[in-house]
């Protein structure tokens, strides 16, 4: 079907939640995708970061379709296989810098996506709050964050501008400026006795790719510590290897969570999301304390498997710290670009204020790039974890010709 017969369609039959640009993708090969015309993209969105293998990697293909032969659902009433695999690989994977005398299991809840394993986690802390410090249900969280469109997690996301339209949102989030100590230091003295966790990114996405400094995070964890609160990173967008070197953002800077949400790139691509937390934490959930009818279904965890045993063997972790500093230093040699950040392969860059960032993803798309816009000023980069140099060279002949 045409590009004009699915515009029709989908205006005539979608919610109009998505400005969608003009093109219409059937196909795609690791860093590459294809329109109904057949013409090819190098894609650096990635499915917002979420095909983290490239696109129709053999190893989640065969995972997906060897496991729609033999069965697609059934419900977490009962036991499945590859489910436990996948949680022990995680868990893993969380300890990675954990002393091996001083780990213990990650105990993982699966979900269908990214909000859905934050609002897991929402529960999971108030839960532990009223059984462990009489009921601290404060839950504080960093100005530009984003944590997901559910209420809840709406709630959780300190952009006003996501949230007016919605108001009255859930109660009980706080927020407090990104890598401010003072303020969060104050904020602690005068409600820690209100505070059940933090949670954050250990790199912000939506917002444009900012990091927290690992003095902000060290602070944090203290602070988390010294009230009895719990700290939850939100890895849905900088975790499985983004950020290069370690599995999870919150490892490159040497603190140690309580709980963990992941989902993105953990399948490749495949709907999944995750919560996990320590043990101890973890304990706090009963049996119909949360569920959820698709979460860990046999398909979901079929290309979990193959995607986290596909980066390990790949050793994408080198690989992404190498080619996403290429990146950022490429990008800061081109015209009009102001400021260049990032980890790994989780980059953005700031635009003069004479560049029109949306104008510019859009004529990307006649240059043959996916590109992506944050701000008015501000591109991100998200390209699968397969990414070389070869491939940002290529985005930056394309870049350098359309800031000419």
């Amino acid at each position: 079907m045409s590009l004009a017969q699915q515009q029709n369609l989908e205006s005539t039959y979608l919610l109009n939640t998505y400005a969608r640009k003009p093109v219409e993708l059937v196909s795609g090969e690791g860093m590459r995708v294809f329109d109904d015309e057949g013409r090819a993209y190098l894609d650096f969105v990635s499915g917002v970061g979420a095909v983290s293998l490239g696109h129709c990697h053999p190893a989640v293909v065969e995972a997906v379709a060897s496991q729609a032969e033999k069965l697609i659902h059934v419900s977490n009433y009962y036991y499945i296989e590859n489910r436990g695999q996948v949680a022990k690989l995680l868990s893993d994977l969380l300890n990675t810098r954990v002393e091996q005398t001083e780990r213990t299991p990650w105990k993982s809840f699966f979900a269908n996506s990214g909000a859905e394993a934050n609002e897991c986690a929402i529960k999971l802390a108030r839960l532990w709050a009223k059984k462990h410090k009489g009921g601290a249900q404060t839950i504080v969280t960093l100005d530009c964050g984003f944590h997901g469109r559910t209420l809840a997690t709406l709630a959780a996301t300190a952009q006003p501008a996501k949230q007016e339209a919605f108001q009255p949102l859930p109660a009980g989030f706080v927020h407090t400026p990104l890598n401010d100590i003072a303020a969060l230091e104050a904020l602690f003295a005068a409600e820690g006795e209100n505070i059940c966790a933090i949670m954050l990114e250990c790199a912000q996405g939506e917002s444009g790719v900012h990091p927290c400094t690992a003095e902000f995070l060290e602070a944090a964890r203290r602070l988390t510590v010294e009230c009895g609160a719990l700290l939850i990173c939100d890895e849905i967008q900088c975790g499985m290897y983004r950020c290069g070197t370690y599995p999870f953002g919150f490892q490159h800077f040497a603190i140690t969570p309580d709980i963990v949400t992941i989902a993105k790139g953990v399948a490749s691509g495949v709907p999944t999301g995750m919560c996990a937390a320590r043990e101890s934490v973890a304990a706090a959930f009963e049996p119909g304390d949360h569920g959820s009818t698709f979460g860990g279904s046999c398909l979901a965890v079929a290309a979990a498997q193959a995607t986290i045993e596909t980066l390990a063997s790949l050793e994408v972790a080198r690989s992404v710290e190498e080619v996403g500093s290429y990146l950022r230093k490429r990008l800061a040699e081109l015209p009009g670009i102001v400021c260049v950040r990032g980890l790994g392969l989780m980059c953005a860059c700031d635009l003069d204020d004479a560049l029109d960032a949306p104008a510019l993803v859009l004529r990307g798309l006649e240059a043959g790039l996916l590109l992506n816009s944050t701000g008015p000023h501000t591109l991100r980069f998200l390209p699968p974890l397969v990414c070389t140099q070869a491939d940002v060279d290529a985005l930056i002949e394309g870049l350098n010709a359309l800031l000419a």
